[in-house]
């Protein structure tokens, strides 16, 4: 099967995260077993051309022009990109658009639909109701079309399923599918040596969405318990790492904390490793990769209720989940703390990190999303070729 997975941006430093994440290892997967998947997006931040290949994917990386810098993700896009689009959705059997509102994926899957090409739609959390002028504006001049019009919207929890209809109403979909993200299997890192100092880990985008404050506001309770820890904060700068190291300056903890900036793949999981607590106090986190990456080593985690994956973690016993609420002085801090605490005792740990690399292996694995999206695939395609045939009457 031949797959154009179409993604708004890569960059050497991974700034854009998960929808690109997410769009490499679906491909990794789907040419593992056998299928020609291939990657399109606008490249930005490479000193020479962009790379052709990356992570073994063949990649169609075109140079983003910024023409509306003040939307900065959104506002860039590419002639070529979509020019390209076109030409290589006439050869395509189906095409999987990482949808947001922006120049890039939106009109790329205008063209799919355009071309008659089947349409797989993956919105990850980034389509939903809003007060703002611009993206109401854009769900009126497409993305209420492609939602409509697409053969399958995929979306990653219930809430988002709910959030992707109400912008396509008054029309309801019919053709919604739930898919979780997933990770590589890895093998179960070892416990703790004893008298090794702890390591805690926040690994994501530095932006103020994720509560990086938090991370840093929690560490002074940390190191009145354990004085040797280490605070590893790593991940590209997306706003908020000015003001982050500015807080653990003035609660003397710098002395404690590393700041390593972005990863690539591999020293993501080296990192998830050598943490013995993954963190991510994010207000809003639809189902991230790296919470899964984390756990995939056996790594326990603390994140929020708002985090799509809450449920999963509390039911299983992988880490703490934490209520987080936007304006409460120094309590989400103190929960953190807390939690952070409570996963450094020896058999909390080995509990925990057994239950979270258990999760990975048993729910959360590539393979397994990978068959899961096959089956949509596929159901996608008859159904494309029944109403083709005239023997399904379209919206069926």
């Amino acid at each position: 099967m031949k797959i154009l997975h179409v993604v708004t941006l890569h960059t050497p430093d991974h700034a854009f995260g998960g929808p690109t994440r997410v769009a490499l290892n679906l491909s990794k997967a789907q040419r593992a077993e056998g299928d020609d998947a291939r990657v399109m997006a606008l490249a930005d931040g490479f000193a020479g051309e962009p790379p052709r290949m990356v992570e073994g994917v063949p990649a169609h990386l075109f140079r983003a022009r910024h023409v509306l810098p003040v939307f900065e993700v959104s506002g860039i896009t590419s002639g070529a990109l979509l020019h390209a689009a076109r030409r290589m959705m006439r050869g395509a059997d189906l095409v999987h658009v990482h949808l947001m509102r922006d120049l890039v994926t939106l009109p790329a899957a205008l063209l799919a639909l355009a071309s008659g090409t089947p349409l797989v739609v993956q919105t990850h959390g980034m389509v939903d109701p809003t007060g703002n002028r611009f993206a109401q504006l854009t769900d009126l001049l497409g993305v209420r079309r492609v939602l409509r019009g697409a053969d399958a919207v995929l979306h990653l929890t219930e809430t988002e399923r709910v959030d992707v209809n109400a912008v396509a109403a008054p029309v309801p979909l019919t053709r919604t599918v739930r898919l979780v993200n997933g990770v590589r299997p890895q093998e179960r890192k070892p416990a703790r040596e004893p008298g090794r100092p702890p390591t805690v880990l926040f690994l994501a985008r530095i932006q103020r969405r994720k509560r990086p404050e938090d991370f840093v506001a929690a560490m002074p309770t940390v190191l009145a318990e354990h004085p040797d820890a280490r605070f590893v904060l790593a991940g590209p700068d997306t706003g908020a790492l000015g003001p982050t190291l500015a807080l653990a300056r003035s609660l003397g903890v710098t002395g404690s904390l590393d700041h390593v900036g972005p990863l690539d793949h591999d020293e993501v999981l080296a990192a998830g490793r050598r943490a013995d607590v993954y963190v991510l106090p994010s207000i809003e986190e639809p189902l991230g990769v790296s919470v899964l990456e984390a756990m995939s080593v056996g790594t326990p985690v603390v994140i929020t209720r708002t985090c799509g994956l809450g449920p999963d973690v509390a039911r299983a016993g992988a880490g703490r989940v934490i209520d987080s609420r936007v304006g409460e002085d120094g309590e989400n801090a103190r929960r953190v703390a807390r939690a952070v605490l409570e996963l450094l005792e020896p058999e909390a740990a080995e509990k925990a990190g057994r239950a979270a690399w258990e999760l990975v292996d048993e729910h959360f694995t590539i393979e397994s999303v990978n068959r899961a999206l096959r089956r949509t695939y596929q159901d996608v395609i008859r159904r494309r070729a029944r109403r083709v045939s005239g023997s399904c009457p379209p919206g069926t």
